[in-house]
């Protein structure tokens, strides 16, 4: 048995995490356990066919990001077969958005690849242990959360419509969205789950699986081939890593550009100190997010090498630099750490979904190719193989005598709320459940106007733009989950109270 504290998306999830501890799993497969589970129970917030990245740090060893991001499908195909099958919709989730759905908008999944890889390198449970507790879940029905009811009531007609199996699990006959708590049964999921237990990742890439998620999207006009689920591999990366005090964090680092947001916004509050967040301070952290999404804008979400204007960035803020300022999505997380000291920390994502679910499978298959604010290449984004952009950034932060994994779901969101959670939790030394819920401040860049968007309760400084003051906390500002081994404290864990998130510690 082994001693692990887990944050995640609910508490099925942490639960799952505790049933694998049980059985003498160690962080990583507590982790993915979890993740597998949020993933195929949070309808419309996420689902297992999209991208995952994985951070993981073990006590003594160099950390690692897996990479399982999307990648650009349409490898084989002529040019004349490119770019056709999406449809774009509107709807007034997160005042307003517009995305493109369908077969067209369902890029290379790449989160499944992840987690066997993850599982082979650092797991020590049986691979079908891994998977236990999400069939149970979906074969006997899980409950609606309600951040998922929230996004659905959006999102339940205008893409999730898109399919019968999906649509008839989640709405009553007379067409009304179940309730949040409602329990859930999504057809044919858990013999979907079952096989992939038995046979692992390739049945989804190179077997039946893989074949009906490819004739459902070539029948609607879409990209994905055989060629791509067959070629995909999940890659390890070195993380981006940067100092605060005498903590060393770990994130997601290039192409995805989260990691590299995160660790430019935290090197410009370094020198913030142990300072409260007094009207000078939230300047500075105002100043650091306006200047560094303002960059993302300019010149990483297009650059053609994003290493070198990612390295930029960091170069820019490491001399004190930061950018001249301009004038003018869904997610779920896990964090886990054991009492060996590893930290594991995942982030997946399926975009805002795409409707689509492929005839027998269970499976809702991801938008990322139409995420048009995030991959503002459009549907034909470059070389097929070659992976999207990402706002993700799981997290492993080390100091001696302790290990620190942490991360959040929220879109163009999870950067800045794991700046300021960092800030509160490692230079503020706030305790970790103070850090989480700490009201917070975002710069929206998604409009034709800049915006600062913040909770109540903070000595706001002067600014020149537009503000907007949420009435309280919403999870319109992310959802941190944060799980920590310290030597002289021992287990630690907290989920975001704007969130829905579960937690647990199991000790041997």
């Amino acid at each position: 048995m082994t001693s692990v504290a887990v944050a995640s998306t609910s508490q099925l999830a942490a639960d799952a995490a505790r049933e694998l501890a049980a059985e003498g799993g160690n962080a990583v497969d507590c982790a993915l356990a979890a993740a597998l589970l949020a993933m195929n129970t949070e309808p419309g917030v996420c689902a297992m066919a999209g991208g995952a990245y994985i951070t993981v740090w073990s006590a003594g060893s160099d950390p690692v990001t897996i990479d399982g991001n999307v990648a650009i499908p349409g490898a084989g195909l002529a040019n004349a077969e490119r770019g056709h099958g999406a449809v774009n919709v509107s709807m007034k989730y997160g005042g307003g958005i517009e995305t493109l759905v369908g077969t067209g908008s369902v890029a290379i999944p790449g989160t499944l690849a992840a987690i066997e890889h993850a599982w082979k390198k650092f797991g020590v449970a049986e691979w079908k242990s891994i998977f236990a507790p999400t069939i149970r879940a979906v074969r006997e029905g899980f409950p609606l959360s309600a951040a998922c009811h929230y996004y659905l009531g959006y999102s339940g007609e205008c893409i999730f419509g898109r399919s019968d199996d999906g649509y008839n699990a989640l709405h009553h006959a007379d067409g009304s969205l179940h309730d949040a708590g409602t329990l859930i049964a999504v057809p044919h999921l858990a013999d979907t789950l079952e096989a992939i237990a038995h046979e692992g990742a390739r049945i989804f890439y190179e077997g039946d699986l893989g074949q009906a998620l490819v004739t459902h999207c070539q029948d609607g006009g879409g990209m994905l081939t055989s060629i791509d689920l067959a070629s995909y591999t999940a890659l390890e990366r070195r993380p981006l890593t940067v100092d605060i005090g005498d903590w060393r964090i770990a994130s997601n680092p290039p192409p995805a550009v989260g990691g590299t947001m995160l660790a430019a916004m935290l090197i410009a509050c370094a020198d913030l100190g142990d300072a409260q967040w007094t009207s000078v301070a939230l300047e500075r952290l105002i100043e650091s997010q306006r200047a560094c999404l303002d960059y993302r804008k300019r010149h990483l979400d297009l650059a053609e090498d994003v290493d070198t204007a990612a390295a930029r960035l960091i170069e820019i803020a490491r001399n004190g630099r930061l950018p001249d300022r301009w004038t003018s999505a869904s997610t779920v997380h896990t964090s886990v750490v054991d009492e060996d000291g590893t930290g594991c920390a995942i982030t997946a994502s399926s975009g805002y979904g795409s409707g689509e679910m492929p005839a027998g499978t269970g499976l809702w298959l991801n938008n990322c190719l139409g995420e048009i604010e995030l991959n503002r290449r459009g549907l034909d984004a470059g070389p097929s193989g070659a992976r999207l952009p990402s706002n993700m950034a799981p997290s492993v932060a080390r100091r001696d005598g302790a290990v620190l994994a942490v991360g959040s779901p929220g879109a163009d969101r999870i950067t800045t709320a794991l700046q300021q959670f960092l800030i509160n939790y490692l230079q503020m030394n706030m305790p970790l459940e103070d850090a989480i819920a700490h009201p917070r401040v975002h710069i929206d860049t998604s409009g034709k106007q800049v915006r600062l968007m913040s909770e109540p309760g903070l000595d706001l400084p002067d600014v020149d733009l537009p503000t907007k003051i949420f009435p309280d906390i919403s999870m319109y500002f992310g959802g941190v989950g944060a799980a920590v081994f310290d030597s002289d404290a021992g287990l630690l864990c907290a989920a975001d109270p704007r969130r829905e998130g579960g937690t647990c510690i199991y000790a041997q």
